[in-house]
C-alpha cells in the first residue's frame, strides 16, 4: 500500500510540476504579448502624428494638437501644439518651397506666419530690404565666425547688425537673417539667398 502512495504521490508531483512549467511558459507569452503590442501601439501613434501636418512629425504622445492650417493648396503648413509635459505652447510650420525664387520663398514664409497669427508689425521687406539685409548679415557672419560657424551661435550677432543698419525696421529682417546664417553654416545652399547677394 505504501508503495502504491509512493508511487500515486510522484506521479501527482510530476503533473504539478508540469502544470507550474506550462504556467510559466503561459505566462511569459503574455507577457512578451503585452509588449509587441505595447511596442505596435507606440509605432502607431507615430505614424498617425505624421499625418498631422504631413512634414511636421509631432508625437501625440507628448503634444496635443490645439489648431493647424495650410497656406497656398499645401505649400506651408503649420500647427499650434501643446507640450502634454508642461502645458507650453509652441507653433510649427514646414514651407515647401523648392523651386521658388528666393523672394517668392520669403512671401510664402510672411504668408504663413500671417496664417499662423502672428502678430508683426511694419512694412513687409521689399526685394531690395531682404537683399540688403542679407549681404549686411553675410557681412557680419564673416567678419566675426569662421565658415561653418552653427547657425544659432551666430543669431545674436547677426540681429543686432542688420537691426542697426535699418532706420526703419520691415518685417523679414529676422528671416534675411537666419538665411544668410542657414547658408553660412552650410545648411542650406547658396541658392537660398537673394541674387544679388551670392
Amino acid at each position: 500500500m505504501t508503495t502504491d502512495l509512493q508511487a500515486l504521490g510522484d506521479d501527482l508531483f510530476v503533473a504539478l510540476n508540469r502544470r507550474a512549467v506550462a504556467m510559466r511558459r503561459l505566462d511569459r507569452r503574455l507577457r512578451v504579448a503585452a509588449l509587441a503590442v505595447g511596442a505596435l501601439g507606440l509605432f502607431a501613434a507615430t505614424a498617425i502624428a505624421s499625418g498631422i501636418a504631413d512634414d511636421l512629425h509631432l508625437d501625440p504622445t507628448q503634444w496635443s494638437i490645439l489648431g493647424r492650417g495650410s497656406v497656398d493648396n499645401g505649400k506651408a503648413e503649420y500647427v499650434h501644439a501643446q507640450r502634454k509635459s508642461d502645458g507650453s505652447d509652441s507653433t510649427f510650420m514646414v514651407e515647401h518651397d523648392a523651386g521658388l525664387a528666393p523672394y517668392e520663398a520669403f512671401l510664402l514664409h510672411e504668408k504663413t506666419l500671417a496664417a499662423a497669427g502672428a502678430t508683426e508689425t511694419g512694412a513687409l521687406c521689399t526685394r531690395q530690404d531682404v537683399t540688403r539685409a542679407e549681404t549686411i548679415a553675410l557681412a557680419a557672419l564673416r567678419s566675426t565666425f569662421p565658415s561653418g560657424a552653427d547657425a544659432d551661435a551666430t543669431k545674436a550677432t547677426v540681429d543686432t547688425a542688420v537691426r542697426a543698419a535699418f532706420d526703419t525696421p520691415c518685417r523679414g529682417l529676422e528671416y534675411a537673417g537666419e538665411q544668410a546664417r542657414l547658408v553660412y553654416a552650410g545648411v542650406q545652399p547658396v541658392a537660398t539667398l537673394m541674387p544679388g547677394v551670392r
